[in-house]
Protein backbone atom coordinates (compact mmCIF):
# COMPACT_ATOMS: atom_id res chain seq x y z
CA UNK A 1 0.00 0.00 0.00
CA UNK A 2 0.60 3.68 -0.76
CA UNK A 3 0.53 6.15 1.61
CA UNK A 4 -0.47 9.56 0.79
CA UNK A 5 -0.47 12.50 3.25
CA UNK A 6 -2.73 15.88 2.71
CA UNK A 7 -3.20 18.14 6.34
CA UNK A 8 -5.19 20.38 3.64
CA UNK A 9 -7.09 18.46 1.73
CA UNK A 10 -9.49 20.80 -0.61
CA UNK A 11 -12.99 20.19 -2.76
CA UNK A 12 -11.70 21.18 -6.00
CA UNK A 13 -14.37 23.64 -8.36
CA UNK A 14 -13.73 24.48 -11.37
CA UNK A 15 -16.19 27.06 -12.96
CA UNK A 16 -15.53 26.94 -17.05
CA UNK A 17 -16.54 30.36 -18.64
CA UNK A 18 -16.26 31.28 -22.64
CA UNK A 19 -13.84 34.42 -21.56
CA UNK A 20 -12.90 35.49 -18.26
CA UNK A 21 -12.79 39.46 -18.01
CA UNK A 22 -12.14 40.80 -14.90
CA UNK A 23 -14.97 43.16 -13.13
CA UNK A 24 -17.87 41.22 -15.48
CA UNK A 25 -20.53 39.12 -14.77
CA UNK A 26 -20.36 35.38 -16.54
CA UNK A 27 -22.14 32.30 -17.30
CA UNK A 28 -20.97 29.62 -16.17
CA UNK A 29 -20.81 26.52 -19.41
CA UNK A 30 -19.66 23.90 -16.66
CA UNK A 31 -19.33 23.43 -12.70
CA UNK A 32 -17.26 20.34 -11.48
CA UNK A 33 -16.76 19.24 -8.33
CA UNK A 34 -13.88 16.54 -7.06
CA UNK A 35 -11.78 15.64 -4.16
CA UNK A 36 -8.40 17.58 -4.29
CA UNK A 37 -5.36 18.90 -2.67
CA UNK A 38 -2.09 17.38 -3.64
CA UNK A 39 -1.58 14.21 -1.83
CA UNK A 40 -5.36 13.34 -2.99
CA UNK A 41 -4.38 13.96 -6.50
CA UNK A 42 -1.54 11.80 -6.20
CA UNK A 43 -3.50 9.25 -4.57
CA UNK A 44 -6.49 9.32 -7.79
CA UNK A 45 -3.29 8.72 -9.79
CA UNK A 46 -1.41 6.14 -8.19
CA UNK A 47 -5.08 3.96 -8.28
CA UNK A 48 -5.78 4.68 -11.90
CA UNK A 49 -2.04 3.50 -12.36
CA UNK A 50 -3.62 0.00 -10.55
CA UNK A 51 -1.59 0.70 -6.54
CA UNK A 52 -3.20 0.29 -3.52
CA UNK A 53 -3.20 3.69 -2.26
CA UNK A 54 -4.67 5.13 1.55
CA UNK A 55 -5.11 8.97 2.28
CA UNK A 56 -4.43 10.39 5.38
CA UNK A 57 -4.75 13.59 6.68
CA UNK A 58 -7.88 16.28 7.62
CA UNK A 59 -11.79 16.48 6.68
CA UNK A 60 -14.55 18.21 8.38
CA UNK A 61 -17.85 19.88 7.90
CA UNK A 62 -20.50 19.83 4.63
CA UNK A 63 -17.34 20.41 2.44
CA UNK A 64 -15.62 17.46 3.84
CA UNK A 65 -19.04 15.03 3.73
CA UNK A 66 -18.81 15.80 -0.19
CA UNK A 67 -15.05 15.07 -0.58
CA UNK A 68 -15.09 11.74 1.27
CA UNK A 69 -18.04 10.94 -0.57
CA UNK A 70 -16.46 11.25 -3.88
CA UNK A 71 -13.48 9.15 -2.48
CA UNK A 72 -15.54 5.87 -2.58
CA UNK A 73 -16.02 6.33 -6.15
CA UNK A 74 -12.17 5.55 -6.85
CA UNK A 75 -11.11 2.10 -7.29
CA UNK A 76 -8.52 0.80 -4.87
CA UNK A 77 -8.44 3.99 -2.73
CA UNK A 78 -9.04 4.02 0.71
CA UNK A 79 -10.47 7.27 3.25
CA UNK A 80 -8.08 7.09 6.14
CA UNK A 81 -8.85 10.85 6.32
CA UNK A 82 -8.74 12.17 10.06
CA UNK A 83 -12.34 14.02 11.65
CA UNK A 84 -12.19 17.63 12.00
CA UNK A 85 -14.40 20.37 13.85
CA UNK A 86 -13.63 22.73 11.21
CA UNK A 87 -14.68 23.15 7.62
CA UNK A 88 -12.76 21.05 4.63
CA UNK A 89 -11.38 24.35 2.44
CA UNK A 90 -12.51 24.72 -1.29
CA UNK A 91 -9.67 26.02 -4.06
CA UNK A 92 -12.36 27.37 -6.82
CA UNK A 93 -10.14 27.27 -10.37
CA UNK A 94 -11.96 29.73 -13.41
CA UNK A 95 -11.25 28.51 -16.17
CA UNK A 96 -11.93 30.45 -19.74
CA UNK A 97 -12.18 28.24 -22.63
CA UNK A 98 -11.49 31.07 -25.04
CA UNK A 99 -7.68 31.27 -24.26
CA UNK A 100 -7.25 28.43 -21.80
CA UNK A 101 -6.20 30.52 -19.14
CA UNK A 102 -6.90 29.29 -15.27
CA UNK A 103 -7.28 31.98 -12.23
CA UNK A 104 -7.12 29.74 -8.55
CA UNK A 105 -8.51 31.02 -5.52
CA UNK A 106 -7.31 28.73 -2.67
CA UNK A 107 -9.17 29.07 0.87
CA UNK A 108 -6.53 28.69 3.51
CA UNK A 109 -8.33 25.75 5.30
CA UNK A 110 -9.55 25.05 8.75
CA UNK A 111 -7.92 25.60 12.18
CA UNK A 112 -6.80 21.93 13.72
CA UNK A 113 -6.79 21.67 16.90
CA UNK A 114 -4.01 20.26 19.23
CA UNK A 115 -6.54 17.17 20.16
CA UNK A 116 -6.99 16.95 16.45
CA UNK A 117 -3.32 17.25 15.55
CA UNK A 118 -2.54 14.11 18.22
CA UNK A 119 -5.15 12.19 16.65
CA UNK A 120 -3.54 12.26 13.13
CA UNK A 121 -0.29 11.00 14.03
CA UNK A 122 -1.90 8.29 15.97
CA UNK A 123 -3.10 7.62 12.69
CA UNK A 124 -0.28 7.71 10.74
CA UNK A 125 1.64 5.79 12.95
CA UNK A 126 -0.39 2.76 12.37
CA UNK A 127 -0.63 3.34 8.36
CA UNK A 128 3.19 3.42 8.43
CA UNK A 129 2.96 -0.57 9.58
CA UNK A 130 1.47 -1.64 6.13
CA UNK A 131 2.88 1.45 3.99
CA UNK A 132 5.56 1.08 0.98
CA UNK A 133 5.98 4.50 1.00
CA UNK A 134 4.27 7.49 1.90
CA UNK A 135 3.88 10.86 0.80
CA UNK A 136 3.70 13.91 1.91
CA UNK A 137 1.76 16.81 0.15
CA UNK A 138 1.18 20.11 -0.08
CA UNK A 139 0.19 23.05 2.77
CA UNK A 140 0.11 23.27 6.46
CA UNK A 141 -3.43 24.03 7.61
CA UNK A 142 -3.70 26.46 10.47
CA UNK A 143 -3.15 25.05 13.35
CA UNK A 144 -0.54 22.60 12.38
CA UNK A 145 3.35 23.47 13.44
CA UNK A 146 5.13 24.76 11.23
CA UNK A 147 7.92 21.58 11.75
CA UNK A 148 5.15 19.26 11.31
CA UNK A 149 6.75 17.41 8.10
CA UNK A 150 9.60 17.33 9.57
CA UNK A 151 8.82 15.17 12.44
CA UNK A 152 6.56 12.88 9.90
CA UNK A 153 9.78 12.19 7.95
CA UNK A 154 11.54 11.27 11.13
CA UNK A 155 8.60 8.71 11.84
CA UNK A 156 8.44 7.44 8.33
CA UNK A 157 12.28 6.89 7.99
CA UNK A 158 12.32 5.34 11.92
CA UNK A 159 9.68 2.68 10.47
CA UNK A 160 11.55 2.17 7.07
CA UNK A 161 9.42 3.56 5.12
CA UNK A 162 10.81 5.56 1.99
CA UNK A 163 9.14 9.20 2.22
CA UNK A 164 8.58 11.89 -0.65
CA UNK A 165 8.23 15.75 0.59
CA UNK A 166 6.30 17.63 -2.00
CA UNK A 167 5.26 20.97 -0.41
CA UNK A 168 6.95 24.65 -0.45
CA UNK A 169 8.00 27.97 1.64
CA UNK A 170 8.89 27.20 5.33
CA UNK A 171 7.21 24.10 5.13
CA UNK A 172 9.61 22.57 2.87
CA UNK A 173 12.38 24.83 4.45
CA UNK A 174 12.00 23.40 7.56
CA UNK A 175 10.82 19.72 6.24
CA UNK A 176 13.97 19.09 4.11
CA UNK A 177 15.77 18.97 7.62
CA UNK A 178 14.05 15.63 8.24
CA UNK A 179 16.04 14.01 5.85
CA UNK A 180 13.46 12.87 3.15
CA UNK A 181 14.25 9.98 0.62
CA UNK A 182 13.15 12.71 -2.41
CA UNK A 183 11.47 16.06 -2.79
CA UNK A 184 10.26 17.42 -5.53
CA UNK A 185 9.91 21.24 -5.68
CA UNK A 186 9.23 22.94 -9.23
CA UNK A 187 11.85 25.78 -10.54
CA UNK A 188 10.07 28.61 -8.16
CA UNK A 189 10.66 26.58 -5.06
CA UNK A 190 13.93 25.37 -5.53
CA UNK A 191 14.63 29.26 -5.69
CA UNK A 192 13.17 29.56 -2.85
CA UNK A 193 14.35 26.88 -0.78
CA UNK A 194 18.25 27.28 -1.56
CA UNK A 195 18.40 31.04 -3.11
CA UNK A 196 19.76 29.71 -6.68
CA UNK A 197 17.84 29.79 -10.09
CA UNK A 198 20.42 27.65 -11.73
CA UNK A 199 18.67 24.34 -11.39
CA UNK A 200 21.37 22.34 -11.11
CA UNK A 201 23.61 24.19 -8.52
CA UNK A 202 19.51 24.90 -6.92
CA UNK A 203 19.27 21.06 -6.76
CA UNK A 204 22.59 20.08 -5.79
CA UNK A 205 22.24 22.76 -2.79
CA UNK A 206 18.74 21.53 -2.04
CA UNK A 207 20.41 17.88 -1.55
CA UNK A 208 23.07 19.46 1.04
CA UNK A 209 19.93 21.01 3.25
CA UNK A 210 19.06 17.44 3.80
CA UNK A 211 17.09 15.89 1.31
CA UNK A 212 18.54 12.21 0.07
CA UNK A 213 17.28 12.72 -3.14
CA UNK A 214 16.08 16.27 -5.30
CA UNK A 215 13.58 15.63 -8.41
CA UNK A 216 13.03 19.39 -9.71
CA UNK A 217 10.05 19.90 -11.74
CA UNK A 218 11.41 22.68 -14.58
CA UNK A 219 7.71 23.03 -16.35
CA UNK A 220 8.07 22.64 -20.09
CA UNK A 221 11.31 21.56 -19.48
CA UNK A 222 10.42 18.73 -17.82
CA UNK A 223 12.84 17.02 -14.48
CA UNK A 224 15.70 17.07 -13.18
CA UNK A 225 17.09 14.92 -11.09
CA UNK A 226 20.32 14.46 -8.29
CA UNK A 227 20.44 11.91 -6.65
CA UNK A 228 22.69 9.13 -4.47
CA UNK A 229 23.09 7.23 -8.08
CA UNK A 230 23.52 10.16 -10.34
CA UNK A 231 21.78 13.15 -11.69
CA UNK A 232 19.76 12.57 -14.93
CA UNK A 233 17.48 15.07 -16.67
CA UNK A 234 14.31 14.20 -18.14
CA UNK A 235 11.90 15.99 -21.05
CA UNK A 236 9.02 14.94 -22.55
CA UNK A 237 8.78 14.70 -26.65
CA UNK A 238 7.84 18.25 -27.88
CA UNK A 239 6.78 21.78 -25.56
CA UNK A 240 3.05 21.33 -24.62
CA UNK A 241 -0.12 23.47 -25.00
CA UNK A 242 -2.45 22.44 -22.44
CA UNK A 243 -3.67 22.74 -18.45
CA UNK A 244 -0.48 22.07 -16.33
CA UNK A 245 -2.69 21.90 -13.17
CA UNK A 246 -1.95 18.72 -11.74
CA UNK A 247 0.93 17.85 -13.51
CA UNK A 248 3.21 18.16 -10.89
CA UNK A 249 1.11 15.71 -8.73
CA UNK A 250 1.04 13.29 -11.78
CA UNK A 251 4.74 13.22 -11.28
CA UNK A 252 5.15 12.66 -7.80
CA UNK A 253 2.49 9.85 -8.69
CA UNK A 254 4.87 8.36 -11.19
CA UNK A 255 7.97 8.71 -8.70
CA UNK A 256 6.16 6.60 -6.33
CA UNK A 257 4.71 4.19 -8.69
CA UNK A 258 8.47 3.19 -10.22
CA UNK A 259 10.07 3.50 -6.20
CA UNK A 260 8.10 0.50 -5.11
CA UNK A 261 8.33 -0.89 -8.43
CA UNK A 262 12.32 -1.00 -7.34
CA UNK A 263 13.17 1.17 -11.06
CA UNK A 264 15.87 2.34 -11.57
CA UNK A 265 15.76 6.26 -11.61
CA UNK A 266 16.38 6.57 -15.27
CA UNK A 267 12.56 4.82 -16.01
CA UNK A 268 11.51 6.50 -12.46
CA UNK A 269 11.89 9.58 -14.35
CA UNK A 270 10.42 8.64 -17.78
CA UNK A 271 7.00 7.98 -16.11
CA UNK A 272 6.88 10.64 -13.99
CA UNK A 273 7.56 12.82 -17.11
CA UNK A 274 5.51 10.81 -19.01
CA UNK A 275 2.72 11.40 -16.53
CA UNK A 276 3.05 14.68 -16.09
CA UNK A 277 2.72 15.44 -19.84
CA UNK A 278 0.05 13.47 -20.47
CA UNK A 279 -1.96 15.58 -17.45
CA UNK A 280 -1.48 18.70 -19.07
CA UNK A 281 -2.78 17.36 -22.00
CA UNK A 282 -5.73 15.92 -20.49
CA UNK A 283 -8.89 17.87 -21.25
CA UNK A 284 -9.95 17.67 -17.47
CA UNK A 285 -7.44 19.20 -14.84
CA UNK A 286 -5.37 16.49 -13.26
CA UNK A 287 -6.16 13.59 -14.74
CA UNK A 288 -4.27 11.97 -18.16
CA UNK A 289 -5.37 9.68 -20.25
CA UNK A 290 -3.47 6.26 -20.58
CA UNK A 291 -3.54 5.90 -23.99
CA UNK A 292 -1.32 9.11 -24.08
CA UNK A 293 0.84 8.21 -20.87
CA UNK A 294 1.77 5.05 -22.71
CA UNK A 295 2.69 6.79 -25.73
CA UNK A 296 5.00 9.39 -23.77
CA UNK A 297 6.82 6.45 -22.59
CA UNK A 298 8.75 5.53 -25.76
CA UNK A 299 9.39 9.43 -26.61
CA UNK A 300 11.06 10.81 -22.99
CA UNK A 301 14.13 11.76 -23.61
CA UNK A 302 16.62 10.99 -20.51
CA UNK A 303 19.94 11.92 -20.26
CA UNK A 304 22.41 12.06 -17.47
CA UNK A 305 25.30 10.21 -15.53
CA UNK A 306 25.24 7.50 -13.18
CA UNK A 307 27.80 7.65 -9.57
CA UNK A 308 30.48 5.28 -10.16
CA UNK A 309 30.15 2.46 -7.61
Amino acid sequence: MILTVTLNTALDVTYRVPSLRTGASHRVSEVLERPGGKGVNVARVLAALGHEVTVTGFSGGLTGRVLRDRLTDVPRLTDALVPISGTTRRTVTLADELTGATTHLNEPGPDITHAEWSAFQEVYDDLLASASAVALCGSLPPGVPVGAYAGLVRTARAARVPVLLDTSGTALRRGVAGRPDIIKPNAGELAELTGFHEPLRATQDARRRGARAVVASLGAEGLLAVTPEGHWSATPPARLAGNPTGAGDSAVAGLLAALVEHRPWPDRLTRATALSAATVLSPTAGDFDRGTYEEFLTTVTVTGVATAA
